[in-house]
């Protein structure tokens, strides 16, 4: 259920911000970083994305894609690996 609520401009700092009520954070699912974008005359608030975000899945769908879920090159053991290394 979408609800308008009005508030107040406020003065933080040299700059100024809105109080967002919890209700409203707790149905966007905003938690702590937006993202803020002028549309028009409006301002559209929204979580932030990570550059990265969603990397991991994407090249799981691409290695089941093609069947290959190995490593591109064996592994290959140092000296190190061979004499200190203790399970």
């Amino acid at each position: 259920m979408s609800r308008t609520i009005k508030t107040q401009i406020v003065r933080v700092g040299n700059s100024q911000g809105i109080r967002i009520p919890k209700k409203l954070l707790e149905q966007s699912g905003i938690q702590t970083e937006v993202e803020i974008e002028v549309q028009g005359n409006s301002l559209i608030i929204r979580p932030a994305t990570h550059p990265r975000a969603g990397w991991e899945d994407a090249i799981r769908a691409v290695i089941a894609e093609h069947g290959d879920e190995g490593l591109l090159d064996d592994a290959t053991p140092t000296q190190w690996d061979e004499t200190e290394w203790q399970w």
